[in-house]
């Protein structure tokens, strides 16, 4: 919807359209326009959920950088002015299609436990389910050596020059974005807590408000230390001796050995076929296999002709995904922890085939996992995935080069902990773990959690067609599902398909938001679903398109966050 204005100007008459205020996830289906035009460039692009940054990676690539120089620059950005979704003291996961050798690859640049984390341990304190936030819930950060990683081998710049906006808004300051700095105030109780992150975050006992300009000095002085003295000074120098030192004094179990023998892995993509498109994901310990499971059981019916977010594609939706996630928790862990073959036989279509012939039309439906004979405890599922505060962002360049990226401290402001003066605040992603004996994703030394992040891209005959993510925990898969079907089989372009009205299903009850009507909600009620407001529920997409006739680079930036796509 759109209102025109009427406006004498020299004589001639003009009409003014402008964009009325809309409500997340409000637009319902069809050959709609999006609440904003596609971005366009033939140079590069960039989407990231915080304009600051989108500007930051825009200049990168303008100055002759290529996509990965402008993704760790915008990433370095965005782990300043968004403190509550991302920081240096979380993780990381890229996707890269190389255009020197024509190629994709994937980074893995998430942290595993302490050595000292056994069972034992945690039996010991007393503990019978991994706490969501504490010292006991952080893991060895990976983002520095994520973006050192993606430097050295794809980027054209050093990470140095590539820190060098984020150090001047940590040190200078910026002002704080409208949804950001809701996030934050939403946390002021949690950050009043511990006394290194009021002091960081809540300048005069307060968080800032929307439009007040925030520094954080302390993370621009560890930023700088970064840029001289590269990852090891995040990993065996001044800094990790100042968090380790912080772990001690709370009683963590993280040291000296934990952070110099980290490293990131770069890893193959996962990938399933999807109506004739190539989708890649990330292998575990990412839920990637949820959404290409999902889409290879979604895949045997004919999608378009139910109509995009009528009761019978919502329905069948849900069921794929309540099928994915009961595989997710009984099966994914660390990769090396998962029982040989299981992740061949989930993303295959055989196996598709035989799940969704359990679907009824009718009648929603209990589902156990596929019967792989890897756990021995098939009833746990994963819960602290709705924790999910992340950024996602993706840039391509004129060369052909290609970036999905996403980072995340997991929680909103992660652990709710800042290491001493550090300026860090620290992810809870060992929460991801579980204490059940035996189970693929029980606590162990040295091991990567569950994790929810994955960054996502299309290939169309061999070649990058959409780089994508959607933020947000247990969102994410189902979401990337939604995404791919919008785009896929409705011919959305990439701006309306990550903003239409999505539903997100969690437990027993069934999120939507408010672009789908009454009239489907009753429907989905017969059915035996449990529809509720979603408002606030379904992150934030980002997401680039190639056009394969002009080789035009397209963006996507949703109005759920304060993002920007923007192109040259």
């Amino acid at each position: 919807m759109r209102s025109s204005i009427l406006v004498a100007l020299t004589g001639v008459l003009l009409i003014v359209t402008t964009p009325q205020a809309q409500v997340p996830g409000d637009r319902p289906a069809g050959n709609i326009r999006g609440t904003r035009s596609v971005a366009l460039g033939r140079n590069g692009m960039i989407a990231t959920s915080q304009a600051l940054a989108s500007a930051a990676g825009l200049k990168a690539l303008q100055d002759g950088g290529n996509a990965i120089d402008a993704a760790i620059t915008a990433a370095g950005v965005l782990a300043v002015v968004e403190p509550s979704m991302n920081g240096i003291g979380g993780d990381l996961l890229a996707i890269v299609w190389d255009a020197k050798t024509k190629k994709v690859y994937a980074l893995d640049a998430t942290g595993r436990s302490a050595y000292g984390a056994t069972p034992e341990e945690f039996a010991k304190r007393g503990l019978k389910s991994m706490p969501g936030s504490g010292p006991l819930s952080v893991d060895v950060p990976g983002v520095v050596d994520g973006w050192s990683q993606l430097l050295t081998r794809f980027g054209t710049i050093n990470l140095a020059k590539a820190l060098q906006p984020a150090i001047k808004y940590a040190r200078d300051g910026f002002p704080v974005q409208e949804i950001i700095a809701d996030d934050w105030n939403d946390a002021a109780k949690r950050l009043s807590q511990d006394a290194a992150a009021a002091k960081t975050f809540l300048p005069n006992g307060q968080p800032p408000l929307h439009g007040e300009v925030f520094a954080n000095p302390r993370l621009a002085a560890t930023l700088e230390l970064i840029a001289k003295g590269g990852r090891d000074a995040f990993y065996k120098g001044t800094i990790a001796r100042a968090i380790i030192a912080d772990m001690r004094v709370r009683n963590g179990l993280l040291d000296e050995r934990d952070f110099s023998e980290h490293k990131s892995d770069w890893v193959e993509p996962i990938q399933t076929t999807y109506r004739g498109h190539d989708v890649l994901e990330m292998p575990p310990s990412t839920q990637g296999f949820v959404a290409l499971e999902m889409l290879n059981i979604l895949e045997g019916f004919d999608i378009k002709a139910l109509g995009h977010n009528t009761a019978e594609y919502l329905h069948l939706v849900i069921e794929a995904k309540k099928i994915a996630f009961a595989d997710r928790a009984a099966y994914l862990a660390d990769r090396d922890a998962m029982a040989k073959d299981a992740l061949k036989t989930l993303l295959s279509k055989d196996y598709a085939a035989m799940r969704r012939k359990e679907i009824s039309m009718e009648k929603t439906g209990n589902y156990k996992p596929g019967g792989l004979g890897a756990t021995t405890s098939q009833d746990v599922d994963f819960t602290g995935a709705d924790l999910g505060d992340t950024i996602y962002m993706t840039a391509a360049d004129g060369q052909g080069n290609v970036i999905s990226l996403i980072q995340s401290l997991f929680g909103s402001f992660g652990a709710g902990i800042v290491a001493g003066d550090t300026g860090i605040t620290l992810h809870n992603r060992g929460s991801g773990f579980n204490l059940t004996a035996g189970h693929p994703n029980e606590i162990a030394p040295h091991k990567r959690p569950l994790h929810t992040l994955v960054p996502a891209m299309i290939l169309k005959d061999g070649k990058p067609f959409v780089s994508f993510g959607v933020m947000g925990g247990d969102n994410q898969a189902q979401a990337h599902a939604q995404v791919v079907m919008n785009l896929i089989d409705f011919g959305m372009n990439i701006q309306t398909a990550g903003e239409v009205a999505r539903m997100r299903h969690g437990g027993q009850e069934l999120s939507l938001e408010s672009g789908i009507g009454d009239e489907v909600r009753t429907a989905l009620s017969a059915r035996g679903h449990k529809p509720r407001d979603g408002r606030g529920a379904m992150g934030g997409f980002q997401g680039i398109m190639i056009d394969p006739r002009t080789g035009v680079l397209m963006g996507g930036s949703d109005l759920r966050k304060d993002g920007l796509a923007i192109g040259w």
